[in-house]
Order: C-alpha cells, then sequence, then structure tokens
C-alpha cells in the first residue's frame, strides 16, 4: 500500500488553461464586494492567477500553461489564428509556473486589450475555427510526458454555450463535426477535457447546446453538472473501513477543527562522550534483574502493537445513545474514496443512507496500533444554499471516552452545602435574553478562515513571488465590536450585569474591602472620562462629521460615560458613537 501511494504522490500534471477572450466574455457579469462590476474574463483570470500562487506551495512540480482564444492578435507555435500563448521570457510554453510569470499574468487585464485584443473566432463566412485552433494548440503543448506519469488536462473557460450561433447550414455543421473530432482525438491520447462554463442570473449556461457532445456526456451525467468549480478540501488518506472480514471500503479523512501545524521537524542525537553525530538510532533499555535487556525502536513498537489500526465497523446504536460529553477531541469528517478498493464509494453511501433513514450511529474500532480506541460514526446529510455547498455530505467520527474518561457530575446543591449560591428566576431570565441576542444563525465553521493559516500561505506567497508588501489578512474570528455595541446588546448586558452584581456592586467590594486594583484603575478611568466629557459638545462634532479630529483617548471619554466598549482601532470608536448618538 506504501509504494502505491508513493507511485501516486510521483504523478506529475501538466494542465493547459484555455480562455475565451471573445467580447461576450467583457460584458458585466455580476458585481465584487466593493460594488464594482466585474466580467466574465476578469473571473477567469482571477481563478487562474489564485491557483497559481497556491500551486508554489502545494504543487510545484506540475507544469502549466495559459492559451486565450477568440484573440486578435495570435502566438502560438503553430501559427493557428485567433490562438494567443501567453508567455514570458526564460520559460517554456508550458513549464512550471515562475514569479514573473504569475506577477504578469496577475496584471494582463490592463494589457490584453492593446497587446492581445478580443475578437471573435468563429465568424460566418470565414473558415477560421478558433475553438478548434485552441483545441490543437493545446494537444500540442501537451505532447511531452507518459500518461503513465503524467495526468494531461484542459480546462476551457467560456461564457458561450453555443460557439458556432452564428453560422448556418451545412457550413456549421461541418465545423461542429471537425471540432468534436479535434476534441476526441486529444482524448484519445489521455488528455481529459473540462470546461468550466461562466453563466450569469437569467442567463444559464445550456451544456446539451454542443459542450455535453464535446465532454462526451450522458443524460446522468449532466443532470449532475454543477455550473461552478468548487475548491476541493485537503485531505489525508485514511486507513480502510473494514466492515466485516472479507470487506474493507477505502476512505478518505479530513480533520475539520484541529491545531495547525507548520511542517514536520528532525531530530538528530549527538553522543555526549565525543560530540559525534550518532547514525544509528539509539537502543532502549529495561533494566531486570541487574541486568539490561536492549531493545530497538522496531521492536519496542512491535511489542506495543495490540490492534492493525484499520477501521473496524462493530455494529450501531440509535443516536440517544451518544450524548454531548462523549466528544473527547475534534472529530475526523471520514468519505469514501475508490482509489485502492474499488466499490468503497457504493458501499459507504449504503451505510451512510441507512443510518440517516433509521438515526443510527456506527460504533467501530479504530486507533494507531499501540492505543486503539471506540469511536461513533455520525452520518451528516450535505447542507446546501443559493451559493453552493455549505455542508459536504460523510460522516463524522467522534471518539469515544473509556469509563474512567467520565466522571460523575460534583454534587454542589446538597443539604450539608446550604450557602451554595443560586441564580434567582430574574438573572436566569437576564442571562437567557443576552445569549439570544449574540446567538449565531446558521453557524458553520465553513464560515470562518483560519487567520493563522492564512497568514502562512500569505507570507509563503510573497516569498515565493518575490513581493515586499505584505498582504493584510482578515481575522473573522474576532469579536464582532460593531455588532456588541448595537444598543439591543448593550442593553441585555447591562440588564444582566444588574441582576447578578447590583446597581453598586464595585461600592460593596471597597465595603468588605475586596477592591481590586482592576476594580480601582476602572474607577479612575471613569472618573477622569466624566470630568473631560462635559469639555467637548459631542452633538456638534458628530453633525459636523469631526469626531475622526479627536484622538482614540478623546473618543473614549464618551464611550466611558455611556457605558460603550472601549477596544478597537479608531473607526470602529467613531461608528460606535454615531451609533449610540442615532446618526
Amino acid at each position: 500500500m506504501l509504494e502505491i501511494a508513493q507511485e501516486r504522490d510521483a504523478t506529475k500534471e501538466e494542465l493547459v488553461y484555455l480562455i475565451d477572450a471573445s467580447p461576450k466574455m467583457f460584458s458585466t457579469a455580476c458585481s465584487s464586494e466593493d460594488q464594482k462590476d466585474v466580467t466574465h474574463f476578469q473571473i477567469a483570470i482571477r481563478c487562474i492567477a489564485q491557483s497559481l500562487k497556491t500551486q508554489i506551495i502545494n504543487r510545484s512540480y506540475d507544469e502549466v500553461s495559459i492559451c486565450f482564444f477568440n484573440t486578435r492578435e495570435k502566438k502560438n507555435l503553430q501559427d493557428l489564428n485567433g490562438v494567443y500563448v501567453f508567455n514570458v521570457p526564460e520559460r517554456e510554453d508550458l513549464d512550471r509556473p515562475t514569479a514573473r510569470f504569475i506577477k504578469e499574468f496577475d496584471n494582463i487585464e490592463e494589457s490584453f486589450s492593446k497587446e492581445v485584443g478580443s475578437k471573435y473566432g468563429i465568424l460566418s463566412g470565414s473558415r477560421d475555427n478558433s475553438l478548434y485552433n485552441a483545441l490543437w494548440v493545446a494537444q500540442g503543448l501537451l505532447r511531452k510526458g507518459s500518461a503513465k506519469t503524467v495526468d494531461k488536462r484542459v480546462l476551457l473557460f467560456t461564457n458561450e454555450d453555443d460557439p458556432f450561433g452564428s453560422i448556418k447550414g451545412v457550413t456549421k455543421m461541418d465545423m461542429m463535426r471537425t471540432t468534436l473530432q479535434r476534441a476526441k482525438d486529444a482524448q484519445d491520447l489521455h488528455i481529459s477535457i473540462e470546461v468550466l462554463p461562466l453563466s450569469r442570473p437569467g442567463d444559464e449556461f445550456n451544456m446539451p447546446t454542443f459542450y455535453a457532445e464535446l465532454l462526451g456526456m450522458e443524460e446522468n451525467e449532466l443532470a449532475q453538472f454543477k455550473a461552478l468549480a468548487e475548491e476541493s478540501s485537503s485531505s489525508e488518506a485514511g486507513k480502510p473501513f473494514i466492515a466485516e472480514e472479507q470487506m474493507s471500503i477505502d476512505k478518505m479523512m479530513q480533520n475539520r477543527c484541529k491545531p495547525i501545524r507548520f511542517g514536520s521537524t528532525e531530530r538528530s542525537f549527538i553522543c555526549s562522550d565525543t560530540g559525534a553525530l550518532l547514525q544509528e538510532p539509539p537502543k532502549l533499555f529495561q533494566s531486570y534483574k541487574n541486568e539490561n535487556i536492549m531493545f530497538s525502536a522496531s521492536e519496542l513498537s512491535e511489542i506495543k502493537r495490540v490492534a492493525t489500526g484499520h477501521l473496524r465497523l462493530l455494529g450501531f446504536k440509535p443516536l440517544s445513545c451518544l450524548k454531548d460529553y462523549h466528544n473527547l477531541r475534534p472529530s475526523t469528517f471520514v468519505f469514501p474514496s475508490d482509489e485502492e478498493v474499488i466499490g468503497s464509494t457504493c458501499i459507504f453511501i449504503s451505510i451512510y443512507r441507512s443510518m440517516l433513514k433509521l438515526n443510527r450511529f456506527a460504533v467501530a474500532f479504530y486507533g494507531n496500533p499501540s492505543r486503539p480506541q471506540l469511536v461513533a460514526l455520525v452520518a451528516q446529510e450535505e447542507i446546501r444554499s443559493t451559493s453552493g455547498q455549505v455542508e459536504p455530505p460523510g460522516m463524522h467520527m467522534i471518539y469515544l471516552p473509556f469509563s474512567d474518561d467520565i466522571r460523575p457530575i460534583e454534587e454542589l446543591h446538597t443539604e450539608a452545602n446550604p450557602i451554595t449560591a443560586r441564580a434567582t428566576d430574574d438573572q436566569i431570565k437576564s442571562v437567557s435574553s443576552l445569549v439570544k441576542r449574540v446567538d449565531l444563525r446558521q453557524f458553520s465553521v465553513c464560515q470562518f478562515a483560519n487567520p493563522a493559516l492564512q497568514r502562512h500561505y500569505a507570507v509563503l506567497q510573497a516569498l515565493a513571488l518575490d513581493e515586499d508588501d505584505m498582504p493584510d489578512i482578515r481575522d473573522e474570528t474576532l469579536p464582532d465590536e460593531e455588532g456588541m455595541a448595537r444598543p439591543g446588546i448593550v442593553k441585555a448586558l447591562e440588564e444582566f450585569k444588574l441582576s447578578v452584581y447590583g446597581e453598586n456592586y464595585e461600592e460593596n467590594d471597597v465595603a468588605s474591602g475586596k477592591t481590586s486594583e482592576a476594580s480601582k484603575k476602572r474607577k479612575a478611568i471613569a472618573d477622569n472620562a466624566s470630568k473631560e466629557y462635559v469639555n467637548y459638545d459631542w452633538t456638534d462634532l458628530a453633525d459636523n462629521g469631526k469626531l475622526k479630529e479627536l484622538t482614540v483617548s478623546e473618543l473614549k471619554y464618551y464611550l466611558n460615560v455611556n457605558n460603550l466598549p472601549v477596544t478597537g482601532k479608531k473607526e470602529a470608536l467613531i461608528s460606535r458613537i454615531l451609533t449610540h448618538m442615532g446618526k
């Protein structure tokens, strides 16, 4: 199994991006986050640019080529009209991406109209067929490398579902026939062709018009075809899921919530007597009857082995038997794979659907050879929204505790301990209201990017592209300060503090001799803010837009007096003040 994995890892990919540059691709597609209109051409360019930047980090040995068709200018080895192969000096047309290649492609939107140009390359009265030419050029670019060791792909971006729509009669039939034959010739050479259709609301991309036949798609495949390319999550190969003694299912597992690890480290041993680097692995020993019994690392590992480490299905139980406190650590997401065991997906889906239908979870045996344990496999249905997939279908593998891990709840409220504080009805009501105010509806971990991981990859990208400026990373996990400053939440928070601590809880602390340094500091800040607050005409400052002229310390006078949060940047403080004033 290890040899198979190594052979697969050695496989290289050769990819040709075919980008339609016809005038239709430059029409407005939608509005971006900054409310600027974007075209399908811009969407394709930015998508490919991001893919190239990611490739530097993930798969640096893959080779790519970028080819535009339906262009005014031509640049290709075959000297065919309407096809322009983008490249930079000192780089082959199909090669590993370089920093200069990515930088210049990132800025091609500015120079494309002048240097390349857009033009319909399939016109009535002309025998030129730019789509046919583009497939021919792509096939020529992918000529090197064996199909056994190299995956060859053509990825086509277009928003035109009928490239021969302006042509009629026999000429159209002939052009379609020759183009389809060119695609079939490429596929016979083990070159896979994929289409990323770009469409807009109300103008759906109709695959059956032409591209379904070019891709050789059946009716059932058309029904499942997705118009948008989905970025696949990084995953790690798992071990076989053994359902019975003679049946195993190949699967993939993905940790959806886990600590970040940025690469592995290597440990070396140095002799304390000579200072030399030890080449052989160290020996371990166990004292027995005044004698040291030596063990090698492999022998010790074999002694500790108590299981094979496979995921072995034991049975099923009702979901009601699985409790919240059974979840000891972040779960692992399990989904099927046919890479090692053919038919794994069918068996996995059959078990998965039965579990959903009968409200059952699977109990399985899992763990590394020295630490086996029981796990629960809980099926998760796919969740989709108008923007795409929110949660994928599969199973969550929950690591179950041993009996020693479950401790009885301490009995706090007993007759032997009558002074234990209990929450009053008003306190329970106030905290319930506060929780409802700050509750995240339709929460999913997929909504938030990992800021540490994003920054890590941004630094790698900047180093790879020799960029001087470090990109700004937006940390979506920080508290929503503006949202927490909304009047409804502030009111609920004050009611909670009032119900729990009372109106003069700080004075009560002073009377009992329990005043902390932090409490003294807060009181001093509040007294100073009250003193300085009266020196400003806050209404006039807000109406005339002069709040931005104040310093952060001055803005905090208003916030402290009105019991508002004082954290955040200057813009957030001003927004908080204006919201409180109803401006």
